[in-house]
């Protein structure tokens, strides 16, 4: 006889659905996994065995045949454990053969019997609930699938003798609720940050339309500073965006506690990450950075000493919102809809835009051109906000600190955002919540600008040499200028100050 337990493997935030089917039949003594186990789950066979002895039960004196269909499918990591374990106790009698139908079972074993926490849970949640199943899962991972949907059954135990006790009805386990972390109150606030009042302008900007800001100046300016603050103006996710963000966390093993968090994703890799850091991979294609930040901010600081593979890499995802991790023997896509901040000085020493600066390594513009070089035209182009950020001054210092704070610039973006969200849903994009992210197809309706904007645009573009996506990039700027300002139709001074930040943009190109 044959027991099946049902388990999931995944395909980038997918989880397939994986039958495990336990055979115990006479023969000499032996322990077998098939169907493309990795090496975690080949090992499973000695903590399976160690946990059964542990919880008081011992491997029958037979033949033990585990195979893991479809036999085509690699199956990767530790959460093999629990459902080939529960499939042998079915097999021998432990508990009943009927019990574990209509469940998906993951988790890992220790030696004592004891669950341990796994990547995954949610999207395994999600995915149990689609096909009408109930989950089984170790309890520090309870909580996290309790998002998947109030009425999936839950098993959540912290050993395999509650599971035991669960079924045979001697110790019932509830249901776990859904965590969620508090918003946590942060010391960073824009009120920290003296002068630089463009630099803050550019923030919000960038904050109210999801565009991509790029920030260049001298050591010491603040830039670092801004970036870091950042995320004290952004609203937060939003219940589809939260359940989109966690499925990522959760795959990459970084939800704590099983308690997910509404505050947007801040990463800010080194620049010494690599491709497979920063867009994905490895051997078993993990989601990198760019996905860990998807409905968030990735920050870059030092631009220019990124590998510049590492750095053209991002080129499609900031253009399609997803990264394709590609393998000798599968391909994954995951989410990639992030909002890139960078930071980087003008030259190798960082003194070129203070003035009177004179480089020791010959020209200053040539210094510069080289330095930024780095950065190609392609990845340059895909940048909506492009500023400069002077040094900071002593009179600025002195000054008493600003009275507007994080707090009133991310009223501004939230109203901005909630007047996007709006306008693409009654457009028939109920997806689409920001102007960067808004089909070109689009915007001819929504940022159509007036007789006078359309003249300074049509010039401008001839005068800037604008490619068709830096024409769209700077109407979404200015659609986002308008919505802060509260106008249904795009100005001439909405466009003017857009094509001020693709001005210099389109200098540093032209340079490099």
């Amino acid at each position: 006889m044959v027991q099946r337990v049902s388990t999931v493997a995944f395909e980038g935030i997918e989880a397939r659905a994986v039958d495990v089917q336990v055979q115990v039949v006479p023969g000499l003594p032996n322990f077998l996994i098939v169907g493309l186990p990795d090496k975690a789950v080949s090992e499973a066979r000695e903590r399976v065995r160690a946990a059964l002895v542990a919880s008081g039960l011992a491997l029958p004196a037979r033949r033990i045949i585990v195979n893991l269909a479809p036999a085509d499918l690699p199956k990767e990591g530790s959460h093999y454990d629990l459902p080939i374990a529960l499939g042998l106790m079915a097999a021998i009698g432990a508990i009943p053969p009927d019990a574990l139908a209509g469940f998906t079972v993951l988790g890992e074993l220790g030696l004592d019997g004891s669950l341990a926490p796994v990547a995954g849970v949610l999207p395994a949640a999600i995915g149990a609930n689609a096909r009408d199943e109930g989950l089984i899962c170790p309890a520090a991972c309870g909580a996290e699938a309790a998002w998947a949907s109030p009425d999936i059954q839950i098993i959540a135990a912290t050993s395999l003798i509650q599971i035991a006790n669960h079924f045979k009805g001697t110790q019932v386990l509830s249901r776990p609720q859904p965590k969620i972390h508090a918003r946590e109150e942060t010391p960073l606030d824009l009120r920290d940050i003296k002068g630089q009042e463009s630099a803050k302008r550019a923030l919000e900007i960038a904050a109210a339309g999801g565009h991509h800001l790029l920030m260049a100046g001298s050591p010491g300016s603040g830039k670092s500073m801004l970036a870091a603050r950042l995320p004290s103006i952004l609203p937060p996710l939003s219940p589809a965006e939260l359940l989109e963000v966690s499925m990522i966390a959760s795959v990459a093993g970084e939800i704590k506690d099983g308690a997910l968090t509404a505050r947007r994703p801040f990463r800010a890799p080194h620049h010494s990450a690599s491709m497979a850091a920063l867009t994905g991979g490895g051997l078993r294609a993990r989601p990198g950075e760019i996905s860990l930040a998807h409905q968030g901010v990735l920050f870059l600081d030092e631009l220019p000493e990124f590998d510049p593979r590492v750095l053209d890499s991002l080129r499609a995802p900031l253009e399609n919102g997803e990264v394709a991790v590609s393998r000798a023997n599968h391909r994954v896509t995951y989410p990639a809809r992030f909002m890139l901040v960078a930071a980087m000085n003008p030259c190798r020493c960082g003194h070129a835009f203070e003035p009177g600066f004179s480089c020791k390594r010959g020209r200053i513009d040539r210094c510069t051109s080289d330095y930024q070089s780095r950065i190609s035209g392609p990845l340059m182009d895909r940048i909506d906000l492009r500023i400069e950020v002077p040094a900071v001054t002593a009179a600025d210092l002195i000054l008493p600190p600003p009275s507007e704070g994080s707090a009133e610039v991310a009223a501004r973006v939230a109203a901005a955002r909630d007047l996007q969200t709006m306008r693409y849903a009654a457009a028939g994009l109920p997806g689409t919540h920001t102007n960067a992210s808004a089909p070109a197809s689009v915007l001819e309706t929504v940022a159509q600008p007036d007789a006078q904007g359309l003249t300074l645009l049509r010039d401008a573009a001839e005068t800037m040499r604008l490619t068709a996506r830096g024409y769209h990039r700077v109407l979404r700027v200015a659609r986002t200028l308008a919505d802060l300002d509260g106008a249904e139709k795009i100005g001439r001074l909405h466009l003017a100050e857009a094509l001020s930040y693709r001005a210099l943009a389109e200098d540093v190109r032209r340079a490099a």
